[in-house]
Parts: structure tokens; C-alpha cells; sequence
């Protein structure tokens, strides 16, 4: 699994200098044989993986984002990848364990890659993770996990754009402006 990982990696073209920084340093990470999967909540290791799904409606120009409990911030849904677990994979599990929705992938692979260090009830160690996008419809209901989330809301690209970096994930702003010139939406 290491060197599928290694290689979904390597397959991304980074957006700028940091995303180049960040995939320069997680090649270095996946290489030095180091437990990459979360073993024990929330921190063990310190730096692990975790895979986002972007939910998007590219008719309606919206993304779809959490009011997550622990880390306070409007996120995109993911989840950690467990021990041997493919990212596609647990992206695959965990829209259905936190939106109850089905992954239509618009990218089979991740176009994004972020190193943040956690906010919140959990913060101090660092997620690794991988930025998948799914299609989803902004005018459907969406029955999510309230024990993750306070709730939800539908922002268009240009609301992300100008919105409060403080309220997001820190990294939302410039995973925004790659998805929209990547061509996808």
C-alpha cells in the first residue's frame, strides 16, 4: 500500500510552491518507512494520512462544507485512512459513514495535497491529506453524522474565495482556486 500511496503522490501536480514543499515532504515521509496510518485517536502517530472529498455541484458552482464539532472550522467531509486502507478507499467509507451518499468521483485521483497541523478540541498533530472531489447535488438533502457535525451548508466558489480564511480549513482558499482552474468544474 506504501507504494501506491508513493505513487497517487507523485501523480500530483502541485498548484504552487507549498503544495510542491508539501508533496517533496511527503514523498520524503512515505520513503523513510515511518507509520504513516493513524494507529490511535486522536494522535498516534503525530503525522498521519486523511482523506477529504470535496462534494461539489459543478451546475450550480457550489461546494459542499461542514460545521465540524472538534476542529470548529467549516471543512470538507473526510476521514483517516486506516492501517493498509487505499485514500480512494476510505473516501469510498467515509461519505457513506458521514453523508449517507454514494462517491461519484469527478477525479479518480486526488488533485490536492496538504500537510496542516489540527485546530480545535484535537489540535497539535499533523494531517497529511489527500483532496479527492465528488459530485454531489446542492438541491438534495443530506443526512450527515451529527456526531461529527453541527450541520451543513452549500457555499459557491466565489463565497469560499471571499470568505474568512479564520472560519475554513486553512488550506480551503487555495484547494478553491486549483479546482477551478483544473478544469473539472
Amino acid at each position: 500500500m506504501r507504494e501506491q500511496i508513493h505513487a497517487l503522490i507523485r501523480a500530483i501536480s502541485p498548484y504552487d510552491d507549498l503544495e510542491k514543499q508539501t508533496i517533496t515532504d511527503a514523498v520524503n515521509w512515505i520513503e523513510s518507512e515511518v507509520e504513516i496510518f493513524r494507529i490511535e485517536k486522536p494522535d498516534v502517530p503525530p503525522k498521519h494520512l486523511v482523506s477529504y472529498f470535496v462534494v461539489v455541484d459543478p451546475e450550480a458552482k457550489k461546494i459542499l462544507l461542514m460545521d465540524h464539532i472538534k476542529a470548529c472550522l467549516w471543512l470538507p467531509s473526510g476521514g483517516h485512512v486506516e492501517k493498509g486502507e487505499h485514500p480512494k478507499t476510505t473516501v469510498e467509507r467515509e461519505i457513506q459513514e458521514e453523508l449517507n451518499i454514494n462517491a461519484d468521483f469527478i477525479s479518480e485521483l486526488p488533485i490536492f495535497l496538504t500537510r496542516t497541523v489540527t485546530v480545535g478540541l484535537t489540535a497539535g498533530h499533523t494531517d497529511v491529506s489527500f483532496w479527492y472531489v465528488v459530485k454531489g447535488d446542492s438541491r438534495q438533502h443530506i443526512t450527515f453524522d451529527t456526531s461529527e457535525f453541527h450541520g451543513y451548508r452549500w457555499f459557491g466558489y466565489e463565497e469560499v474565495l471571499a470568505a474568512d480564511p479564520a472560519i475554513l480549513d486553512p488550506q480551503m482558499h487555495r484547494f478553491t482556486k486549483k479546482l477551478l482552474q483544473s478544469g473539472l468544474v
